[in-house]
């Protein structure tokens, strides 16, 4: 092999493995040795057991000697953003008050990796209880730079090929906006699409659950790995998941059509992003239409904010007025300004999203996907705190599914997302849109 293991894609070395050309002994020291030699800058793993992983290694290939069924993440290492429980690893939520937790079983998708085969190879640092206030984690690009939050560990490992995949959770802008600062791919799926039982809970109405991958086609393939069904998950939806590996895969039938929103926020866009959207809609010309939407669609930032802070406030109430002294100062003031909010307040705030829903349903009858900044500009400078949301709020507040491409480059040479946002339910197309996109991005470049 001319290249090391870790350097691989998920899906490389899934077909490696199959072969026999590899085994998941060898990935797996390969991402250790890769951590090992550049963690100590990164900063990306909140923990991390090698002993465990190789044992898990050496359990796939052993299962695959024996001629027995293998799933189809079998050997790949995968990293779990600490809020995701797991039974045999510790789950700190990126805050001293748990510092040491562990609990009695695993999460929802930790059972559903476990069972295609995946090796967890650790926890990935979030910041504190997934919210604002920034972890210790840096960019692999540039160490003076922010990978974002709240999935700051999962986007950093992945960037850095400490994995070639990682789970993170969104319930504004945490996985778009890392997968966005730190170049690689960042996929969540429709709200509901995968299970969040035993993932620590902000919001029971916007929480969601997402992929990190160095390339599309795995980003699908571990979210295809995750979804289903969940009884205990009340925003999990019963009906079949669609392929999304499948569309990640296929060519798209007809030249798909976007549509730009020209929202009030777009002022907050770097000079560089500016212009590589400005780049983007040239190439794409008439395949793009530029849209003035209504004023209540930039006011849905507001809804989401008064939905997350009063969630969050009463989710992890205990947490809040057991150990007041040990929240952090970015967080406090937020706590103290939801506790404020009043239960009809609250209730008008799911009124409005639901009606953002409804106004989505209908919206994509005309158009593939809308495209959208994954965030502001390139990744902030570290002392700068994590980077703005604003640019993905909208769609989680709508449960819409999310994928971002790092086509775009920023004025210092960081990497800058591309994001597409399509119709619920729909992932499979979406990521079938994205394929394209990418692909006529890369032959006008050529």
């Amino acid at each position: 092999m001319k290249i090391k293991p870790h350097e691989l894609s998920a899906t490389e070395a899934a077909g490696h493995i199959a072969a026999g050309r590899l085994k998941s002994v060898q990935l797996v020291q390969s991402c250790l040795d890769r951590i090992a030699e550049t963690d100590s800058n990164i900063h990306a793993w909140a923990h991390l057991d090698p002993e465990a992983a190789l044992k898990q290694a050496e359990d796939c290939d052993r299962l695959r000697q024996r001629g027995l069924a293998t799933g189809p993440l079998h050997g790949l290492p995968v990293g779990l953003k600490d809020i995701i429980d797991t039974h045999d690893m510790p789950t700190q939520r990126g805050t001293p008050i748990f510092a040491g937790r562990h609990s009695a079983e695993d999460a929802r998708i930790v059972e559903m990796l476990r069972e295609a085969g995946a090796v967890i190879m650790g926890k990935t640092v979030t910041t504190e209880l997934a919210f604002m206030h920034p972890s210790e984690t840096r960019n692999p690009h540039n160490p003076d730079h922010s990978p974002a939050g709240s999935s700051s560990g999962s986007a950093a490992a992945v960037a850095a090929g400490h994995v070639p995949l990682a789970v993170g959770t969104q319930t504004n802008g945490s996985v778009i906006r890392p997968a966005s600062f730190c170049g690689t791919f960042g996929f969540k799926p429709t709200r509901g699409m995968i299970p969040r039982s035993g993932v620590l809970q902000t919001s029971q109405s916007l929480d969601q659950i997402g992929t990190f991958a160095r390339t599309l086609e795995d980003a699908a393939l571990l979210a295809d790995a995750i979804s289903g069904y969940d009884q205990r998950d009340t925003e999990s939806f019963v009906h079949a998941r669609p392929a999304m590996a499948k569309g990640a895969a296929e060519h798209a039938p007809i030249e798909p059509d976007f549509v730009w929103f020209n929202l009030p926020f777009n002022d907050r866009l770097s000079e560089a992003a500016r212009d590589g959207f400005e780049g983007v809609m040239e190439i794409l010309d008439a395949r793009v239409t530029r849209m003035d939407p209504a004023d209540q669609l930039a006011e849905l930032v507001a809804v989401q904010a008064r939905i997350h802070e009063y969630e969050i406030a009463r989710h992890q109430a205990d947490v809040f007025d057991g150990h007041w002294d040990q929240i952090s100062d970015t967080l406090k003031p937020i706590i103290t300004r939801a506790r404020n909010i009043s239960t009809a307040e609250y209730e008008d705030a799911l009124a409005v999203k639901a009606s953002a829903q409804a106004f989505f349903d209908d919206f994509f009858v005309d158009f593939d996907a809308i495209l959208a900044p994954a965030a502001a500009g390139e990744a902030t400078k570290f002392s700068e705190g994590t980077g703005d949301p604003i640019f993905c709020t909208l769609w989680t507040l709508a449960g819409l599914p999310c994928v971002t491409l790092p086509l775009l480059v920023g004025e210092t040479g960081l990497p800058i997302g591309v994001q597409l946002i399509g119709p619920v339910h729909k992932d499979d197309r979406l990521l079938r849109t994205a394929r394209w996109l990418q692909n006529h991005i890369a032959a006008a470049a050529a």
